[in-house]
């Protein structure tokens, strides 16, 4: 069975190839990166070798490549089909020949490739002698199975929720974990840089060398400092963990191999759907208005390409002035970024309707039809988007101690999220185009030019609405009369409202008169 399942998955490499010449291309590109990349980690272990901060180092890395492996399955779902073990379901097949035969199949590929020579050249570059080179011949497999067992020990407890909608919605978040680890690595590169360099993390490695796999990279560094006993522990306790894995691993496929699909089952009882579809109290406004506020904000928690949107820009724009102000080097003014984020989400309004957009074109007869269209979008976005730019402005103005910039800086983030509001109902009507349903692109084939039209050239249209508060701004502190800057705040917030309320009058006969066209155009994917 083992051969069976390593030649399945060659199999199901080479046959994904064949499918297209873009897939195959973006293989090829991704495996040369990955081979490059591998090539120069590999390459500055072996130069590590004999550094003071070698042990510290290789043993951080080692367990990032571990959690690396098992968040891996979570986002990236579609990434490897054998992670599915399902597809198997049908077959007479026994747990322990599975469990080994697919633990051998996941060394296919080019992750295991990477792991292997990320872990040998730590092995490298901590060990000394011939007892470390023994134990490295043990640690370094060792090292690679438990990051391979844990992807499928993970992968085959959330199986379920990975083939179904709530999975579709994590894999589409996979672009927010990355910028976030981005922020967050860049933040821990300067941090170090000011504790005074690698040191910094000794007492992290102290204890992650205890931790398998890292367990592993330690115990190759003890056996060369002949510390038998700390090295043969270490390598025992990386050995127990894939034991471990494997058996969380096996007890999950019995079970999911067993068990019903909740899909075939019942959804619930009939008289809990009626309790659940009971009406409550209603807290949005009656009519049209708040008919289209509940459906924009029903998307925003639905529909997986608009919740990823949202996400993103919530996490982005907090993140950015948040991380500034605690490592000292931001502004206050920083926390106008949150607004620029968010009012992006008012462009392409029609685009997160897609080819259903003929439903809300039948409800438009006329410009006053197409204005309250827009203004319930723009009510439902401003739900959200005021509180929480409120919050990230008083957040970023505590850390940096500058609750005296506050009345303007929360003056420019409303007028800023004004202008947004009206420059993306302008483009929404003008530039329309589809977000497909299927896959992580957030723009159909063809369409690119419109989407970079829509948002830059919305986004700089805002900048120069918002000029006339940033004038403002400028004169009262250049003038010498700082303390009259609390009246940033009404004057940004009245100049805010305006401009979005002469936004929407001026995109709503311009959508009135395209519905054809903006149908067209967002049916496209």
């Amino acid at each position: 069975m083992t051969g069976t399942l390593v030649a399945l998955k060659w199999a199901l490499l080479r046959n994904g190839l064949r499918q297209s010449a873009g897939r195959r291309a973006a293989y090829v590109v991704s495996a040369l990166v990955s081979l490059l990349f591998a090539a120069l980690v590999l390459l500055g272990l072996v130069l590590l070798h004999g550094n003071r901060h070698a042990t510290t180092v290789t043993v951080v890395l080692t367990a990032l490549l571990a959690l690396g492996w098992a968040v891996f399955p979570l986002f990236f779902p579609s990434g490897d089909e054998t992670l599915d073990p399902t597809r198997l379901v049908m077959l007479p097949l026994r747990p322990d020949p599975l469990v080994r035969g697919l633990l051998v199949a996941s060394l296919v590929g080019i992750g295991p490739l990477f792991t292997l020579c990320l872990t040998a050249g730590s092995a490298y570059a901590v060990g000394h002698g011939a007892a470390s080179a023994l134990v490295a011949l043990a640690a370094v497999p060792l090292a690679v199975l438990v990051c391979v067992a844990l992807a499928r020990a993970v992968a085959a407890a959330n199986t379920r929720l990975l083939t179904s909608r709530k999975g579709r919605d994590l894999a589409v978040l996979s672009g927010l974990v990355i910028a976030i680890g981005a922020q967050l690595v860049n933040f821990g590169a300067q941090r170090l840089g000011r504790a005074g360099g690698l040191g910094a993390l000794d007492p992290t490695a102290d204890v992650l060398r205890w931790v398998p796999p890292a367990s592993a990279i330690g115990s190759v560094e003890a056996a060369g400092r002949g510390a038998y006993g700390t090295a043969a522990a270490q390598l025992a306790l990386t050995a127990a963990a894939l034991a471990a894995l494997v058996t969380v691993w096996r007890r999950a496929l019995t079970r999911l191999m067993t068990s019903p699909d909740g899909s075939t089952l019942q959804a619930a009882e009939p008289t809990r759907r009626g309790r659940r579809t009971g009406s409550g109290p209603r807290l949005l406004p009656a009519g049209r208005t708040g008919t289209v506020m509940e459906r924009s904000l029903r998307y925003v928690w639905r529909d997986p390409k608009t919740k990823a949107a949202w996400i993103t820009s919530l996490a982005i724009g907090l993140i950015v002035p948040v991380l500034n102000a605690v490592q000292g080097t931001g502004s206050a003014y920083f926390a106008c970024f949150a607004s620029g984020m968010l009012g992006i989400q008012m462009y392409n309004q029609f685009g997160q309707d897609t080819s259903a957009f003929w439903t809300v074109a039948l409800t438009i007869a006329s410009p006053r039809d197409a204005y309250a269209e827009l203004r319930a979008r723009a009510l439902a976005l401003l739900v959200i988007t005021l509180p929480y730019a409120t919050l990230v402005t008083a957040l970023t103005t505590a850390l940096l101690g500058a609750w005296r910039d506050l009345p303007e800086v929360l003056g420019l983030s409303f007028a800023l999220l004004g202008a947004m509001l009206a420059t993306g109902a302008w483009t929404s009507a003008r530039f329309p185009y589809s977000i497909p349903q299927e896959g992580y692109k957030n723009v159909a084939p063809g369409q690119a030019g419109l989407a970079w039209i829509s948002i830059f050239g919305g986004m700089v249209a805002a900048a120069v609405l918002c000029a006339p508060v940033l004038a403002l701004t400028i004169a009262l502190h250049a003038t010498g009369h700082p303390g009259l800057t609390w009246l940033l705040l009404p004057v940004g917030a009245a100049y805010g409202a305006v401009v979005t309320l002469l936004g929407l009058r001026l995109a709503a006969p311009r959508t009135a008169a395209r519905l054809p066209e903006i149908l067209t155009a967002v049916s496209k994917g």
